[in-house]
């Protein structure tokens, strides 16, 4: 289509049905209403018996497996990024800013079951794996497939993943290798590991058929888990189990403080988001807190502005909310606290102390006054107004007097 015949703007008469449409529809939807969530019941997935393993393995690369172990291994901070990787993938169904879940077991059925998509998705983008020419992935220049499962030893593998003369047509041209992952958000713990995929690594039938010989156990789409016995074929990436899945801030919370939080609100007045922010940064103080949270307590299009707009009415209270720009980082660090990147914030509360007072504090104005986090039963005070762009002093630390 040349530019000559390029399609006519809209007139103004269809952009204000357009908005009329809109409108009507906003005035009748449920996605972005506020919607608060019941504590889950049951465990996101299992760790069974047979498949327990343990942090810190020491095991032998089979050789077969060798080109895809030195792959992550030469991938920068792969670990770090796997691991990311799975806490997005989980947070992109949640989907906590229009629908205020912050639980794997607030999905629908159709959304658990598209969890290993999306894994699937986010790491390939991640470590831009190539297409393989028959499975998931091209890594080292050799086809490899990508399996999640909530439950660990739960994948399932399809007829073409591996050698069966029983399966015809059907069956693989090889016998595939295959990274199997597992994460459980209520433990925070995640797992990776390579195995290649072989008939006798399958799992079969107890009993036997009519001529003695063994069934294979197959489900309802013809695929099959690994046996118990697989788990020693497996090479789990990084030393087997890790306990450092990134922590679902809401999930990990104590029943009482994530109500008061999410039923935050003025006096005589219905839940809002601006109120449950603020709530949010009296209830979590001293760590770190994600965009996602704060989307999900937030649910409104506004959520990131309505954090900072936590500031003022905390600073009150002698709360500070630090970010990511400016003095922020420079007062965490000064404070001993863990300094936020960009989409994290972090709250504490400040009290004005002496130069002399041991504790890690700060200066705004030349050492004249120090602050200091307070301890337990130190009477309330306004805390600082932090700037952007003004001097700190950090007369505890390395790198007195930096500059924001």
């Amino acid at each position: 289509m040349t530019k000559q015949e390029s399609l006519p703007f809209p007139k103004d008469a269809a952009q204000a049905g357009m908005q009329e449409s809109r409108a009507l529809a906003a005035k009748y939807s449920r996605r972005n209403t506020f919607r608060k969530w019941d504590p889950p019941r049951k465990a996101m997935g299992t760790m069974p018996r047979e498949w327990r393993i343990q942090p810190g393995l020491a095991q032998h690369v089979p050789d077969d497996l060798a080109p895809f172990v030195e792959w992550f291994d030469n991938e920068p901070e792969a670990r770090e990024r796997f691991r990311w990787a799975l806490r997005d993938s989980l947070d992109e169904l949640l989907d906590g800013q229009r629908t205020g879940r912050w639980a794997y077991q607030h999905l629908t059925k159709t959304e658990k079951t598209y969890l290993g998509t999306a894994v699937e998705v986010n790491l390939t983008r991640e470590f831009a794996i190539d297409e393989g020419s028959d499975l998931d992935w091209s890594i080292a220049g050799l086809d490899i497939d990508c399996k999640f499962s909530k439950d660990l030893g739960g994948w399932e593998i399809p007829m073409e993943m591996y050698r069966c003369a029983d399966h015809g047509e059907r069956g693989g041209r090889a016998n595939h290798p295959a990274v199997v992952i597992w994460m459980n958000d209520d433990t925070s713990e995640w797992a990776a590991g390579i195995v290649r995929i072989t008939d006798e690594r399958l799992r079969w039938k107890k009993e036997r058929d009519a001529n003695g010989g063994r069934v294979r156990a197959y489900n309802r789409d013809n695929k099959r888990k690994l046996s118990d016995g697989a788990r020693s074929e497996v090479y789990w990436l990084w030393g087997g189990l890790q306990i450092d899945l990134p922590t679902n801030l809401l999930l990990r919370l104590d029943a009482e403080s994530r109500e008061r939080i999410l039923t935050a609100s003025l006096p005589g007045r219905a839940s809002s988001g601006q109120q449950r922010l603020n709530q949010l940064f009296r209830e979590v103080q001293d760590r770190i807190v994600g965009r996602q949270t704060v989307l999900t307590v937030g649910q409104q299009d506004d959520s990131l502005k309505r954090a900072r707009d936590t500031r003022q009415p905390l600073r009150r209270e002698g709360i500070v909310v630090l970010g990511h720009q400016g003095s922020h980082p420079h007062v965490a660090r000064a404070l001993g606290l863990p300094a936020p990147i960009k989409g994290e914030w972090i709250s504490t509360r400040l009290v004005p102390v002496s130069p002399d007072d041991p504790r890690p504090k700060f200066s705004l104005d030349r050492r004249r006054q120090f602050w200091a986090r307070a301890h337990g039963n130190e009477i309330l005070h306004p805390a600082p107004d932090l700037p952007d762009d003004r001097e700190i002093d950090e007369p505890n630390c390395s790198g007195v007097g930096i500059t924001s």
